[in-house]
């Protein structure tokens, strides 16, 4: 396959979070976290599966520095599990859980490699959702302390932030569907968790730049929302959905302000200055893509308004993701023509895709449809930046096969196989691919 040759100095990177595969759980200290009660639950992951072992990153890390050095990434984006540096998510730290993250920043800095941290990647210390979680406004002060506390330590080595990943997805998954831990169902009910989510991006923020930070950003979950048909019906329910997916997100981080549709449903949870503080200064805005989304209206009287309709024509990823790379450029397009000044440099800081391809009798794990993604997604960013988009990197989701939420273990993602049995890392044929294609931009744009 041909190589996307991007503009010099972009960055190619890697992506995981620490639930998904740190393991030891309930070792050197660290208190629970919602995923952890709520993997617990029968039915609340697909194939029963947990993150207790995950792929035991915590035990094997001086293995997976080896992987990310061999990669040659020159970003790797992870985040720091709060229950294991704040057991009950306040209070006195963990000497053990910091030292961890030293250990793992430290070794990302002398293979040169930049760490983005993502402080809040949906493992919410137990402890606070006793507390009524994010509907309780006090867990926003809490994660400020958290920020706080993680900046001071880290600010001098980490060269980009991400405070909150994925807002939309942990708010109307977490407590909209329940889909996700904790597991509420509030649906409508569950903007005010946004709205908490947001203020903590912001709160965050502020901590991270009193503290040193130099590069803050955000990662949200966008998709082009598409109707399913030219109906009326069809076509309100796709902006609507619109506007509580993607817009619920883009404009009050960039604009101060939340989505004309929006904006009543949010009277009486906006406080005098949530929004100033929410809309903070972006050094870049992350955007985690994986596929569009076709929207119908649901039938008069359903408790969702909305009906999800599969995208006929495109491959499916074993997520049932349709594959469209042409929607990721028109996305970047269309979003660079919106906000114009408003919108800083852009970071795909997620995108990837899963199949569950396995070893075969060669050892060898060939997954050439990653590999396919991964190449049209690099040239629709590519697209995108030749219409004038400034994208600045692609973190490839993800480094590891992980524990991908309730999917569990039956949806890899992983550039690296993980045997469940044994824990053996393989690097795949795409890790091999991507390895590839780093080195020959670093060659590229030092001739």
């Amino acid at each position: 396959m041909s190589v996307p040759q991007l503009p010099e100095g972009f960055v190619f990177g890697t992506s995981t979070s620490a639930y998904q595969i740190e393991g030891a759980v309930a070792e050197d200290g660290r208190g629970p976290s919602i995923w952890d009660t709520f993997a617990a639950r029968e039915g609340a992951v697909v194939d029963g599966s947990d993150g207790v072992v995950a792929a035991d990153h915590y035990h094997r890390l001086d293995e997976d520095l080896a992987l990310l050095r061999r990669l040659g990434a020159r970003g790797y984006r992870f985040s720091i599990s709060w229950s294991r540096v704040l057991p009950n998510g306040r209070g006195a730290p963990n000497p053990l859980g910091l030292a961890f993250y030293d250990r793992l920043i430290d070794g990302l800095v002398e293979a040169g490699i930049e760490p983005m941290v993502t402080l809040y990647h949906f493992d919410l210390p137990q402890h606070l959702e006793d507390d009524g979680g994010w509907l309780n406004r006090t867990t926003v002060d809490a994660f400020a302390e958290f920020a706080a506390l993680i900046g001071r330590r880290y600010a001098d080595r980490v060269t980009h932030w991400v405070p909150v990943s994925e807002p939309a997805v942990a708010s109307m998954m977490g407590y909209g569907t329940g889909e996700h831990a904790p597991g509420r169902k509030l649906s409508f009910e569950a903007l005010a968790v946004a709205h908490d989510l947001l203020l903590a991006h912001g709160r965050a923020a502020i901590e991270l730049r009193a503290a040193g930070a130099t590069s803050v950003g955000c990662a949200n979950n966008h998709a082009p929302m598409w109707p399913a048909s030219d109906d009326e019906a069809d076509v309100g329910a796709t902006k609507l959905f619109d506007a509580l997916w993607n817009g619920l997100f883009l404009e009050p981080m960039l604009l101060g302000r939340y989505p004309a549709d929006i904006a009543p449903l949010l009277e009486d949870v906006v406080r005098p200055g949530d929004l100033a503080t929410i809309r903070q200064p972006l050094d870049f805005y992350g955007v985690n893509y994986y596929s569009p989304i076709r929207v119908a209206a649901a039938e008069e009287g359903a408790e969702n308004p909305f009906r999800f309709v599969p995208l006929l024509g495109h491959e499916q990823t074993a997520t049932g993701w349709s594959v469209v790379p042409h929607a990721l450029r028109e996305w970047l397009i269309l979003t660079r023509a919106r906000f114009r000044a408003g919108l800083p440099p852009l970071v795909i800081t997620e995108s990837g895709a899963s199949f569950a391809e396995r070893p075969g009798a060669d050892g060898v794990v060939d997954d050439e449809r990653r590999i396919a993604y991964l190449q049209s997604h690099l040239e629709a960013v590519l697209a995108a930046v030749e219409r004038g988009v400034d994208v600045r990197g692609y973190y490839v989701w993800s480094l590891l096969d992980s524990f991908e939420w309730s999917h569990g273990y039956t949806t890899p993602y992983g550039l690296v196989h993980v045997d469940r049995d044994t824990l053996a890392r393989t690097p795949k044929r795409s890790f091999d691919w991507y390895a590839d294609l780093i080195a020959a931009q670093a060659a590229a744009t030092s001739e």
